[in-house]
């Protein structure tokens, strides 16, 4: 990832600023935040609501973080509640496992989300089963935060979405929030949990700005949206497709076609009423990932809503994906990566049944 700008970093200086501000002042409402900012302010409140809450992470400490969203909470509470760790994804779930039996939340840091395949032993044979290994007397509150996706112009390892490796797995909880006002609650939500979370953050939204309710959450931490309503195609996703779709249907809208834009928030459990409640509506669905197709959340999601709304639909349920191929180089992730125009080529198909 490229050094940030001088515009950048002064873009974030004032966004600390304002939160900072706001919370002194006792004046919350609704302020404009990136999302990677809004995951700062939402850790910050966190941290201040209950000392057993602590992060750890490679280089999240005074550097606060690769992408900066752990900026200036270690000037703020300190090397004990804000630690960097060594670079060893297994140790520090393990770490995070031993504190959880101790009554500590940690929050941990996946630097980058092909990094997390390190620790897949121990958050898939040990974190997912402790709670159920010792009938219900364990929790886990232990949140894994991944930024991951495409779209930043970086290499294999880098921009990767392995969302489905554990959302498959039983015993898990699996969110990733689409927007900053979602992110800064859902992080919050997501901590308060006695069950493991793993927290998928779209690298790609991290920067821009949208309306954060300070005072209002709006959605439980599992609930699914529509973010956009329609009458003729059901289009959903989640993290960073979500703001794909609603470029499409900006598009189609200009071509008479009416879409409507399901964001999921939730991977595992998964909230299918509103998403079953639009397609008995447009009787047509299609669903859009960045990860891979085979096997996948998108799978899971055609599966379940063929199954449940059989009779509404006026066509298969269609699927729109990144290719089952290792990503490529940075060169060819437009190619790789679902577009607005892949999304509407995959409308089109089911208009036309």
């Amino acid at each position: 990832m490229s050094a940030r700008t001088e515009e950048e970093t002064h873009v974030t200086d004032v966004a600390i600023d304002a939160v900072s501000a706001a919370e002194t002042s006792g004046v919350r409402g609704v302020q404009t935040l990136s999302m990677a900012k809004a995951i700062t302010a939402g850790l910050r409140e966190a941290l201040r609501a209950d000392e057993k809450v602590l992060l750890m992470g490679e280089d999240i400490g005074p550097l606060g973080g690769v992408f900066r969203v752990t900026e200036g909470l270690s000037a703020e509470f300190g090397d004990k509640r804000v630690l960097d760790t060594p670079l060893a994804e297994s140790g520090i779930v393990g770490t995070a496992i031993g504190l959880a039996m101790r009554g500590y939340r940690a929050v941990i840091e996946i630097q980058f989300d092909g990094f997390i395949f390190p620790a897949f032993d121990q958050i898939t044979t040990q974190l997912a089963r402790q709670t159920v290994r010792h009938d219900g007397t364990v929790s886990m509150p232990i949140v894994i935060r991944v930024p991951y996706g495409g779209h930043i112009g970086s290499i294999e390892h880098h921009q990767e979405s392995p969302e489905a490796y554990f959302a498959h797995t039983p015993g898990l909880r699996v969110v990733s929030p689409s927007n900053p006002h979602d992110a800064y609650w859902m992080i919050q939500e997501a901590i308060q949990s006695d069950d493991p979370v793993l927290f998928f953050e779209p690298k790609s939204r991290y920067w821009p700005k949208g309306p954060v309710d300070l005072d209002h959450a709006g959605l439980p931490l599992h609930a699914s949206r529509v973010m956009r309503p329609g009458t003729d195609v059901t289009v959903v996703g989640h993290g960073a497709m979500v703001a794909t779709l609603l470029q499409a249907a900006d598009i189609a809208a200009n071509e008479g076609r009416s879409l409507e834009v399901v964001d999921l928030r939730s991977l595992s459990p998964i909230d299918y009423g509103p998403l079953l409640d639009s397609v008995h509506r447009t009787g047509r669905l299609v669903v859009a990932q960045e990860a891979y197709g085979n096997v996948s959340v998108g799978s899971e999601i055609a599966a379940t809503v063929a199954e449940r709304a059989f009779y509404s639909l006026e066509a298969p349920v269609l699927r729109v994906s990144g290719f089952d191929t290792p990503f490529p180089p940075a060169a060819l992730e437009t190619e790789y990566l679902p577009s607005p125009d892949r999304v509407l080529e995959a409308v089109d198909r089911a208009l036309a049944y």
